[in-house]
C-alpha cells in the first residue's frame, strides 16, 4: 500500500467541493496538527451550515459517505486529503476555511503549526501568524511555552506543568518535584517580567541540552519550547496549546476533538483537556526515564513498558518523537512496548527513511504485514500493532524495511 494517492487539491477547489456537499465526514490522524486542521474546517462547516462528523484515526481512510464527502487530515488519501506533508496541515485547512468565506481562527492554526514541528510564521503559516498580529492575538515574548501561567492557584502549576511538557526533554521531565526544585533558585515570581521569563528559558535551554545523552539535535528541537507566543486562546501561549491538541490526538481524542471545535471552550472542557494533557506528559517522560535504550544502524530503540508508568500504548509516539528530537543520533527513532504489542517509530525530515527511501509509514505497514499485525503512518510517523505475535519480529523487520 501507498501513502499518497492524490496530490493536495488548491484551497478554491476544496473550498468548493465542501461548499456544495450536503455532508462532510473529516477523520483526522491522531496528532495536534491534524486535529487542529479538522478544528478549523469543522469550524468553517458549522459557519456555513454544512453538516459534518469529525474525529481521530491513527490511520484515516476516507470512507465514502453517500451523497456527501469524506476527507483525510494528515494523510495523503482520496481525492479531498489535506495531508500534512510539504507544510502544516493546518495550513492549508486555514487557508481553505478562507476560501469558503469565513474567517477562520488564526491562533489554532498556529497551535497546529507548532504541533507539526514548525515554528509561527514558517512553512506557509504567515498569513494565520499575519491575522493573529493584526488582531492583537498573539504576543512574542520571552520564556517558556506552557499552557498555563504558573499562577499560586492554578491547577497544574508551573513546576508541574514544565514537568509534563513534550516541547522539551530535561532531567526534570516527568517528576514535578524536581522541576520544583530547579525552579526554586529562580525565585519566579506569580507575574514575571521579561528578565525573569528569560531566566526561565536559559534553565530549560541548558537542560535540554545537558548530559552524555543529550543528541545535537537537542539544542534545534527545543527551540520550540522557547520565546513563546503568548496568546487570548484557551491556553497561556501557541506552544503550549500545541502540546494538549497533540497529547490529546492520542491520549483523550474525543476531548480533542471538542477542544478543536470550541471558539471559546468552557471551563470543563479546558480543565478535561490539561488532565489529558498532564497524564499523557508525565506518563511518556516516565517511561523513557525506565526504558532500556539501545542504538542500531539507521535508528534508536526505547524499549518501554507504558504500564509500568501508569500509562497507555497511546504514550509511544510521544515518546518516539522525544528519543528522535532530543536522544537519538540516527534519523528514525522507535518506541516498543512489548508487553502490549505496539511499537512506534519517528524520522527526522532530513532522515533517509522520510525522504529519499521509503515513507515511515510504509515502511511501519511493511513490517506488520510480514509477522501478521496492522501497521499506519505518515511519511514521518507510524506504527504497528501486534494482537497474536512478536512485536520485536516486526521491529526487526521495521529495521530491515528502513
Amino acid at each position: 500500500m501507498t501513502e499518497a494517492t492524490s496530490a493536495t487539491p488548491a484551497p478554491d477547489a476544496l473550498a468548493g467541493v465542501l461548499a456544495d456537499a450536503p455532508f462532510v465526514r473529516l477523520v483526522a490522524t491522531d496528532d495536534g496538527d491534524a486535529l487542529a486542521a479538522a478544528g478549523l474546517l469543522a469550524r468553517a462547516l458549522r459557519a456555513t451550515g454544512t453538516p459534518f462528523q469529525a474525529r481521530v484515526d491513527p490511520d484515516p481512510v476516507p470512507n465514502d459517505v453517500d451523497d456527501g464527502v469524506a476527507v483525510a487530515v494528515g494523510v495523503d488519501r482520496g481525492p479531498h486529503a489535506i495531508p500534512g506533508t510539504g507544510r502544516p496541515a493546518s495550513t492549508a485547512a486555514f487557508a481553505v476555511a478562507r476560501a469558503l468565506g469565513v474567517e477562520p481562527d488564526p491562533v489554532v492554526a498556529l497551535a497546529g503549526v507548532v504541533a507539526a514541528g514548525s515554528i509561527p510564521g514558517a512553512d506557509g503559516s504567515g498569513d494565520a501568524l499575519d491575522a493573529a498580529e493584526r488582531a492583537d492575538r498573539v504576543e512574542r515574548r520571552p520564556g517558556v511555552a506552557l499552557p498555563v501561567s504558573g499562577t499560586v492557584d492554578e491547577e497544574p502549576s508551573r513546576a508541574e506543568a514544565l514537568a509534563a511538557s513534550t516541547l522539551a526533554r530535561t532531567r526534570y521531565s516527568g517528576d514535578p518535584e524536581a522541576a520544583r526544585e530547579a525552579l526554586a533558585p529562580l525565585e519566579l515570581p506569580t507575574d514575571p517580567d521579561a528578565d525573569d521569563r528569560r531566566r526561565f528559558a536559559s534553565l530549560v535551554a541548558v537542560d535540554a541540552v545537558d548530559g552524555d545523552d543529550a543528541s545535537e539535535r537537542a539544542a534545534s528541537a527545543v527551540e520550540r519550547a522557547l520565546r513563546p507566543y503568548a496568546t487570548d486562546g484557551p491556553f497561556e501561549t501557541v506552544g503550549g496549546y500545541a502540546d494538549v491538541l497533540d497529547a490529546l490526538a492520542r491520549e483523550a481524542p474525543g476531548t480533542g476533538v471538542a477542544l478543536a471545535l470550541a471558539s471559546d471552550p468552557d471551563p470543563s472542557l479546558r480543565t478535561a483537556a490539561l488532565d489529558a494533557w498532564r497524564r499523557h506528559g508525565l506518563a511518556a517522560h516516565r517511561a523513557l526515564d525506565a526504558a532500556t535504550v539501545g542504538r542500531y544502524d539507521g535508528c534508536v530503540v526505547a524499549r518501554v513498558d507504558a504500564a509500568a508508568v501508569d500509562g497507555s500504548p497511546a504514550i509511544l509516539p510521544t515518546v518516539a518523537r522525544l528519543v528522535r528530537d532530543f536522544r537519538s543520533p540516527e534519523p528514525v527513532a522507535v518506541a516498543l512496548d512489548e508487553t502490549a504489542g505496539r511499537l512506534a517509530a519517528a524520522a527526522t525530515g532530513g532522515g533517509r527513511t522520510a525522504g529519499d527511501a521509503v515513507g515511515l509509514g510504509d515502511a511501519c505497514r511493511t513490517a506488520a504485514g510480514e509477522v501478521g499485525g496492522d501497521g499506519w503512518g505518515a511519511p514521518e510517523r507510524g506504527g504497528v500493532s501486534v494482537d497474536d505475535g512478536d512485536v520485536t519480529a516486526a521491529l526487526a523487520a521495521l529495521r530491515e524495511a528502513i
